[in-house]
């Protein structure tokens, strides 16, 4: 299942499988079959949404940059 109302080509369906939670914002690390995908939402949104160890989600990432170094 994909979100289409959302304008994020790049959706990864996966499970949380970690959080940090902070007083304002959290880390919470998404393992999805490209890898693992961490976003920094905010707490809030953390306890609004429900979010817990071995919630299934949706990922979705939108960038407007990539900087690239050569190894």
């Amino acid at each position: 299942m994909t979100v289409s109302s959302i304008n994020a080509r790049n959706q990864f369906r996966g499970k949380v499988k970690a959080i940090i939670l902070g007083p304002v914002v959290s880390e919470v690390e998404i393992e999805t079959p490209a890898g693992i995908v961490t976003s920094v939402i905010t707490t809030r949104s953390v306890e609004d949404l429900g979010l817990e160890i071995g919630t299934d989600v949706l990922a979705f990432v939108k960038a407007t940059e990539v900087s690239v170094a050569k190894l």
